[in-house]
């Protein structure tokens, strides 16, 4: 079963957020897309600096199954990437929720956060709820 964290935010495409204060966010992939995809193989990250808006594609993870867009949840400016993902795609695998983050972005505003789903509205979403 996947594990889904009370604490994040999710889409339907599988991304979550989580704030870390008004004006940072954390966004990575969830423990179940990292087991839908199978063993990740390679990250294509942002720049840092890049702005996205809500549901635009800001990556690529690629796996011995799949390559997958990753859109953006909220609308924001990258400010961060993770670099060990470059070296180490495969801690996706291991670690979505802590060491396997993906970029933390400055979001343009919290009012986009009211189409994000609960943990409760997620697991509903994939079906193990």
């Amino acid at each position: 079963m996947s594990n889904v964290p009370e604490n994040l935010l999710f889409t339907k495409d599988h991304e979550w957020l989580v704030s870390e204060s008004v004006d940072s966010c954390v966004i990575g992939i969830s423990d179940h897309a990292q087991d839908s995809l199978g063993d990740v193989t390679f990250v294509e990250l942002p720049e840092v600096g890049a702005c996205f808006s809500r549901g635009e594609v800001f990556g690529v993870v690629e796996s011995v199954k799949a390559a997958s867009d990753l859109y953006m949840p909220v609308g924001g400016e990258v400010y961060e990437i993770n670099d060990q993902l470059n070296d180490s795609p495969e801690i996706l695998n291991e670690s979505p929720y802590e060491n396997g983050w993906i970029i933390k972005i400055k979001p343009n505003s919290s009012d986009e956060f009211s189409s994000l789903l609960t943990s409760v509205q997620y697991k509903k979403e994939i079906g193990v709820l």
